[in-house]
């Protein structure tokens, strides 16, 4: 098992003050993992940490995806992003293009040239997660269902081994959301590692998967 995310004795700030401390922990391929907590408790900060939006205070080591987070340089950072999928809560869509055209618009600006391996591309992510004949809607034409769902395919575009969700499912109604949730888990099964941040905890007792929550600056494994 390859290990994707190991964090020894990190300390996360924000507008420098300290949000997390003494995290430990790792995730491997397949492994699905749930962060709860309260808001304001650390869960967003440390996600971002994994993809150098928000900067590791200190800590013994921190890698994810072979590269040393404290000692990541710049111009390393979105070589680090490409390999992380991020699916966000409000989905971030861009609304003047189609669905087809904001998944070729994230190709192109992470280097694909070739336009058919870029429709190849497109075609094969809409088919996994079932959105296959939506490639010409337009993103208010969509549920929030299908929104998500398109944002997961953005997600999986350059084959992420790490997918990080932020409460995918916190704009969408419980069906929609348990659907989402089961997409997600077949993308862990599928070999993918997931990180998903949520406050729904019948989701967690629903799909299982390991948990731990930020709470008084901790990371607790539950």
């Amino acid at each position: 098992m390859g290990v994707i995310v190991d964090y020894k004795d990190v300390e996360i700030e924000r507008s420098g003050k300290n949000v997390l401390k003494g995290v430990t922990f790792s995730l491997s391929k397949n492994e699905f993992l749930y962060l709860v907590g309260r808001v304001g408790s650390g869960k967003s900060s440390l996600m971002k940490s994994m993809y150098a939006d928000v900067p590791i205070a200190k800590g013994k080591s921190v890698e994810v995806l072979g590269f040393d987070l404290l000692n990541l340089k710049a111009g390393k950072v979105p070589y680090l992003r490409r390999k992380i999928g991020i699916v966000f809560q409000d989905f971030q869509l861009l609304q003047d293009r189609s669905v087809s055209g904001n998944l070729r618009f994230v190709l192109r600006a992470t280097g694909w040239k070739n336009k058919g391996e870029i429709e190849d591309r497109i075609e094969e992510v809409l088919a996994s997660v079932g959105m296959a004949n939506k490639s010409y809607k337009m993103p208010h034409e969509l549920s929030g269902g299908e929104q998500q769902r398109i944002v997961i395919a953005r997600a999986l575009l350059n084959k992420p081994e790490l997918i990080i969700a932020d409460e995918p499912t916190g704009n969408l109604d419980p069906q929609t959301g348990y659907q989402i949730v089961t997409l997600l888990h077949e993308l862990a099964d599928s070999g993918h590692c997931v990180v998903m941040a949520t406050h729904n905890l019948q989701l967690v007792d629903d799909f299982p998967g390991k948990v731990m929550k930020c709470e008084g600056k901790q990371l607790i494994v539950e």
